[in-house]
């Protein structure tokens, strides 16, 4: 079962794409994934009921959210209102540390998502700022990466042994499933994804290429 674990709808202030035409072109056009989840910057949309679209279409679709913290941006899988409670999701200025011992407390997954782009990947901050604890899982494949963004973020992870996603980072229809997640049993709800990413069943797949 492949999700694309990245993506962003027109609830994100720079997202262009609408759910529905998200499942459309995945239909369409054949993409090889099974569904996606909505990580919309900044926030946790708690209003927003996909259900009958992924009936409609075939498909899963969770919702998580992307947060930037001082080491860059953060994928968080698993969110609950308690947990959007305990950190301002909002806030541009979060501490990673902070965000990754929050949501263990809560049965979340925190994540860096693009670690090896400058300024908003994790990579970019290490060397001033260290290597940050309790981190387990980075996104190695992004769709939006450019250069050799994605190899910097692979060779990271293997030095560091951290396990890595992939996601398309979405933001226009065309884009979604460039990037995705293989994961060796079915994940058709988020507390399924959050079990089989803390039980590290999973691989990171580019189909970029």
């Amino acid at each position: 079962m492949i999700l694309d674990l990245h993506s962003h709808s027109i609830k994100s202030d720079d997202g262009r794409a609408k759910v529905e035409n998200y499942c459309q072109w995945i239909r369409s056009k054949d993409i090889p994934i099974d569904g996606f989840v909505l990580t919309e910057h900044r926030q946790f949309d708690f209003e927003s009921d996909y259900s009958a679209l992924a009936d409609k279409h075939g498909l899963v679709i969770l919702k998580g959210a992307e947060v930037e913290t001082e080491y860059g941006h953060v994928l968080v899988f698993g969110v609950t209102p308690e947990l959007t409670r305990a950190f301002d999701f909002s806030s541009i200025n979060l501490e990673l540390a902070t965000v990754i011992e929050t949501c263990e407390v809560h049965g979340a997954v925190a994540v860096p998502c693009h670690p090896g782009r400058p300024r908003v990947g994790m990579f970019a901050h290490t060397e001033e700022l260290g290597v940050p604890p309790g981190i387990k899982i980075v996104e190695i494949y992004n769709g939006g990466s450019r250069e050799n963004e994605d190899q910097i973020a692979i060779d990271n992870a293997a030095q560091l042994g951290y396990l890595g996603i992939g996601g398309s980072d979405s933001h226009i229809v065309s884009h979604i499933g460039r990037c995705g997640t293989e994961f060796n049993a079915p994940v058709t709800t988020m507390d399924d994804l959050v079990a089989a990413l803390q039980a590290g069943e999973f691989k990171a797949i580019n189909f970029k290429h």
